[in-house]
Protein backbone atom coordinates (compact mmCIF):
# COMPACT_ATOMS: atom_id res chain seq x y z
CA UNK A 1 0.00 0.00 0.00
CA UNK A 2 1.28 3.44 -0.94
CA UNK A 3 0.74 5.74 2.02
CA UNK A 4 1.34 8.83 -0.08
CA UNK A 5 3.78 10.32 2.41
CA UNK A 6 6.85 10.78 0.24
CA UNK A 7 7.91 14.42 0.42
CA UNK A 8 5.15 15.35 2.87
CA UNK A 9 5.94 17.83 5.65
CA UNK A 10 5.36 16.34 9.09
CA UNK A 11 5.60 17.82 12.59
CA UNK A 12 5.93 15.40 15.50
CA UNK A 13 5.99 17.04 18.93
CA UNK A 14 7.64 15.56 22.04
CA UNK A 15 9.66 13.38 19.69
CA UNK A 16 13.19 13.11 21.02
CA UNK A 17 12.34 9.73 22.55
CA UNK A 18 9.50 7.32 23.23
CA UNK A 19 6.38 7.20 21.09
CA UNK A 20 7.18 10.52 19.43
CA UNK A 21 10.60 9.40 18.23
CA UNK A 22 9.24 6.04 17.05
CA UNK A 23 6.55 7.84 15.07
CA UNK A 24 8.99 10.29 13.52
CA UNK A 25 11.15 7.34 12.48
CA UNK A 26 8.24 5.60 10.75
CA UNK A 27 7.34 8.77 8.85
CA UNK A 28 10.94 9.07 7.69
CA UNK A 29 10.85 5.45 6.53
CA UNK A 30 7.93 6.44 4.29
CA UNK A 31 9.93 9.28 2.74
CA UNK A 32 8.34 12.15 4.66
CA UNK A 33 10.27 15.26 5.63
CA UNK A 34 10.08 15.38 9.40
CA UNK A 35 10.42 18.13 11.99
CA UNK A 36 10.91 16.81 15.51
CA UNK A 37 10.65 18.86 18.68
CA UNK A 38 11.26 18.67 22.41
CA UNK A 39 12.78 20.75 25.19
CA UNK A 40 16.21 19.07 25.10
CA UNK A 41 18.50 20.00 22.23
CA UNK A 42 20.92 17.23 23.18
CA UNK A 43 18.17 14.61 22.95
CA UNK A 44 16.89 16.12 19.69
CA UNK A 45 20.32 16.03 18.08
CA UNK A 46 20.68 12.36 18.97
CA UNK A 47 17.17 11.50 17.79
CA UNK A 48 17.63 13.33 14.49
CA UNK A 49 20.93 11.60 13.84
CA UNK A 50 19.46 8.18 14.75
CA UNK A 51 16.60 8.70 12.28
CA UNK A 52 18.90 9.98 9.51
CA UNK A 53 21.23 7.01 9.90
CA UNK A 54 18.39 4.52 9.87
CA UNK A 55 16.40 6.01 6.98
CA UNK A 56 18.65 8.37 5.04
CA UNK A 57 15.83 10.91 5.13
CA UNK A 58 15.89 14.61 5.90
CA UNK A 59 15.12 15.34 9.54
CA UNK A 60 15.25 18.71 11.26
CA UNK A 61 14.51 19.73 14.81
CA UNK A 62 13.29 22.67 16.84
CA UNK A 63 13.83 23.09 20.56
CA UNK A 64 10.35 23.77 21.89
CA UNK A 65 8.57 23.78 25.23
CA UNK A 66 5.00 22.87 24.34
CA UNK A 67 3.65 25.01 27.18
CA UNK A 68 5.05 28.09 25.41
CA UNK A 69 2.91 29.69 22.71
CA UNK A 70 5.99 31.44 21.32
CA UNK A 71 7.86 28.13 21.02
CA UNK A 72 4.89 26.55 19.25
CA UNK A 73 4.70 29.43 16.77
CA UNK A 74 8.43 29.11 16.13
CA UNK A 75 8.14 25.35 15.63
CA UNK A 76 5.54 25.76 12.91
CA UNK A 77 7.39 28.70 11.33
CA UNK A 78 10.61 26.66 11.19
CA UNK A 79 8.77 23.77 9.55
CA UNK A 80 7.25 26.02 6.89
CA UNK A 81 10.64 27.66 6.27
CA UNK A 82 12.26 24.25 5.83
CA UNK A 83 9.56 22.33 3.98
CA UNK A 84 7.17 24.94 2.57
CA UNK A 85 4.02 23.86 4.40
CA UNK A 86 2.63 21.49 7.02
CA UNK A 87 0.84 18.39 5.74
CA UNK A 88 0.72 16.38 8.96
CA UNK A 89 0.65 17.28 12.64
CA UNK A 90 1.28 14.68 15.31
CA UNK A 91 0.41 16.18 18.68
CA UNK A 92 2.19 14.51 21.56
CA UNK A 93 3.16 15.58 25.07
CA UNK A 94 4.65 13.95 28.13
CA UNK A 95 2.24 12.73 30.74
CA UNK A 96 1.47 14.76 33.87
CA UNK A 97 2.47 13.51 37.33
CA UNK A 98 0.79 10.43 38.77
CA UNK A 99 -1.37 10.90 41.84
CA UNK A 100 -4.84 11.10 43.35
CA UNK A 101 -7.21 14.07 43.56
CA UNK A 102 -5.99 15.26 46.98
CA UNK A 103 -2.37 15.32 45.78
CA UNK A 104 -2.79 18.29 43.44
CA UNK A 105 -3.37 22.01 43.91
CA UNK A 106 -4.54 24.57 41.34
CA UNK A 107 -1.02 25.05 39.99
CA UNK A 108 -0.67 21.34 39.20
CA UNK A 109 -4.04 21.30 37.45
CA UNK A 110 -3.13 24.38 35.44
CA UNK A 111 0.21 22.93 34.37
CA UNK A 112 -1.41 19.67 33.27
CA UNK A 113 -4.05 21.56 31.29
CA UNK A 114 -1.42 23.70 29.57
CA UNK A 115 0.78 20.74 28.65
CA UNK A 116 -1.75 18.06 27.82
CA UNK A 117 -4.62 19.95 26.23
CA UNK A 118 -3.85 23.61 25.57
CA UNK A 119 -0.61 22.74 23.75
CA UNK A 120 -2.62 20.63 21.29
CA UNK A 121 -5.10 23.46 20.76
CA UNK A 122 -2.32 25.95 20.12
CA UNK A 123 -0.41 23.75 17.69
CA UNK A 124 -3.54 22.90 15.72
CA UNK A 125 -4.36 26.61 15.50
CA UNK A 126 -0.92 27.33 14.01
CA UNK A 127 -0.99 24.63 11.33
CA UNK A 128 -4.58 25.03 10.15
CA UNK A 129 -3.94 27.98 7.80
CA UNK A 130 -1.49 25.87 5.78
CA UNK A 131 -3.75 22.81 5.69
CA UNK A 132 -6.79 24.89 4.73
CA UNK A 133 -4.87 26.61 1.97
CA UNK A 134 -3.96 23.29 0.36
CA UNK A 135 -7.35 21.74 1.21
CA UNK A 136 -5.66 18.74 2.74
CA UNK A 137 -4.22 17.79 6.09
CA UNK A 138 -3.97 15.10 8.71
CA UNK A 139 -3.84 15.59 12.49
CA UNK A 140 -3.36 12.79 15.00
CA UNK A 141 -3.56 13.58 18.70
CA UNK A 142 -1.78 11.17 21.04
CA UNK A 143 -3.67 10.55 24.25
CA UNK A 144 -3.89 7.42 26.43
CA UNK A 145 -5.97 4.30 26.91
CA UNK A 146 -7.67 6.35 29.64
CA UNK A 147 -9.84 7.90 26.93
CA UNK A 148 -11.81 4.64 27.13
CA UNK A 149 -11.17 3.55 30.70
CA UNK A 150 -9.68 5.69 33.52
CA UNK A 151 -6.34 4.56 34.90
CA UNK A 152 -5.94 4.38 38.67
CA UNK A 153 -3.72 7.07 40.24
CA UNK A 154 -3.62 9.19 37.06
CA UNK A 155 -6.39 11.71 37.65
CA UNK A 156 -4.65 14.56 35.80
CA UNK A 157 -4.07 12.44 32.72
CA UNK A 158 -7.55 10.90 32.87
CA UNK A 159 -9.10 14.38 32.89
CA UNK A 160 -7.17 16.10 30.12
CA UNK A 161 -6.68 13.13 27.79
CA UNK A 162 -10.45 12.80 27.55
CA UNK A 163 -10.56 16.51 26.75
CA UNK A 164 -8.49 15.71 23.66
CA UNK A 165 -11.26 13.40 22.48
CA UNK A 166 -13.84 16.17 22.72
CA UNK A 167 -11.53 18.53 20.87
CA UNK A 168 -10.80 16.03 18.09
CA UNK A 169 -14.40 14.96 17.61
CA UNK A 170 -15.65 18.55 17.38
CA UNK A 171 -12.87 19.58 15.01
CA UNK A 172 -13.55 16.59 12.79
CA UNK A 173 -16.94 18.13 12.01
CA UNK A 174 -15.52 21.61 11.50
CA UNK A 175 -12.56 20.60 9.33
CA UNK A 176 -14.06 17.93 7.08
CA UNK A 177 -15.06 20.50 4.46
CA UNK A 178 -11.35 21.33 4.06
CA UNK A 179 -10.39 17.65 3.73
CA UNK A 180 -8.54 17.79 7.06
CA UNK A 181 -8.90 14.55 9.02
CA UNK A 182 -8.29 14.46 12.76
CA UNK A 183 -8.21 11.47 15.07
CA UNK A 184 -7.17 10.53 18.59
CA UNK A 185 -4.81 7.62 19.23
CA UNK A 186 -4.41 6.11 22.68
CA UNK A 187 -1.51 3.85 23.65
CA UNK A 188 -2.04 1.05 26.11
CA UNK A 189 0.95 -0.40 27.89
CA UNK A 190 3.71 0.42 25.40
CA UNK A 191 7.32 -0.15 26.46
CA UNK A 192 8.48 3.46 26.89
CA UNK A 193 10.33 5.34 29.62
CA UNK A 194 6.99 6.80 30.79
CA UNK A 195 5.47 3.35 31.31
CA UNK A 196 8.63 2.14 33.05
CA UNK A 197 8.32 5.14 35.39
CA UNK A 198 4.69 4.29 36.16
CA UNK A 199 5.65 0.69 36.86
CA UNK A 200 8.36 1.90 39.23
CA UNK A 201 5.90 4.17 41.07
CA UNK A 202 3.49 1.27 41.53
CA UNK A 203 6.33 -1.00 42.69
CA UNK A 204 7.38 1.51 45.34
CA UNK A 205 3.77 2.04 46.44
CA UNK A 206 3.02 -1.69 46.80
CA UNK A 207 6.44 -2.86 47.95
CA UNK A 208 6.76 -5.29 45.05
CA UNK A 209 9.72 -5.74 42.70
CA UNK A 210 9.15 -3.81 39.49
CA UNK A 211 9.51 -7.03 37.48
CA UNK A 212 6.57 -8.49 39.37
CA UNK A 213 4.49 -5.37 38.73
CA UNK A 214 5.18 -5.69 35.01
CA UNK A 215 4.28 -9.39 34.97
CA UNK A 216 1.00 -8.69 36.76
CA UNK A 217 0.06 -6.04 34.22
CA UNK A 218 1.09 -8.24 31.30
CA UNK A 219 -1.23 -10.93 32.64
CA UNK A 220 -4.18 -8.54 32.10
CA UNK A 221 -3.27 -7.93 28.45
CA UNK A 222 -4.73 -10.52 26.05
CA UNK A 223 -1.59 -10.27 23.89
CA UNK A 224 0.42 -11.14 27.01
CA UNK A 225 3.06 -8.43 26.61
CA UNK A 226 3.72 -4.71 26.45
CA UNK A 227 3.54 -3.20 22.99
CA UNK A 228 6.56 -1.93 21.11
CA UNK A 229 6.76 1.79 20.20
CA UNK A 230 6.99 0.88 16.50
CA UNK A 231 3.66 -0.97 16.71
CA UNK A 232 1.96 2.16 17.97
CA UNK A 233 3.83 4.37 15.51
CA UNK A 234 2.73 2.43 12.45
CA UNK A 235 -0.91 2.99 13.37
CA UNK A 236 -0.30 6.72 13.78
CA UNK A 237 1.42 6.89 10.39
CA UNK A 238 -1.50 5.20 8.64
CA UNK A 239 -4.06 7.57 10.19
CA UNK A 240 -1.90 10.53 9.13
CA UNK A 241 -1.32 9.24 5.62
CA UNK A 242 -3.05 9.84 2.32
CA UNK A 243 -4.13 6.18 2.42
CA UNK A 244 -6.56 7.29 5.13
CA UNK A 245 -9.28 9.16 3.26
CA UNK A 246 -12.39 8.53 5.38
CA UNK A 247 -11.45 7.99 9.03
CA UNK A 248 -11.94 11.15 11.07
CA UNK A 249 -13.20 12.04 14.53
CA UNK A 250 -12.36 8.59 15.86
CA UNK A 251 -10.64 7.46 19.04
CA UNK A 252 -8.55 4.33 18.59
CA UNK A 253 -6.54 2.34 21.11
CA UNK A 254 -3.33 0.46 20.41
CA UNK A 255 -3.32 -1.67 23.53
CA UNK A 256 -3.13 -5.38 22.74
CA UNK A 257 -6.69 -5.77 24.00
CA UNK A 258 -5.94 -4.35 27.48
CA UNK A 259 -9.03 -2.15 27.74
CA UNK A 260 -12.21 -4.18 27.98
CA UNK A 261 -14.62 -1.30 27.36
CA UNK A 262 -16.65 -1.45 24.14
Amino acid sequence: MDLGLKGKSVIVTASSKGLGKATALEFAREGARVMIASRSETDLQKAAEDIRQETGQQVQYTVADMTSIDDIKQLVANTVDAYGTVDVLINNAGGPPAGRFDDFDDEAWSKAFELNLLSFIRTIREVLPYMRKQQNGRIVNFASSSIKQPIENLILSNTFRTGIVGLSKTLSMELAEDNILINTLGPGRIATDRVAQLDQIKAEKTGQPVEQVKKQIESTIPMGRYGEPAEFARTAVFLASQANTYITGQSLLVDGGLVKAL
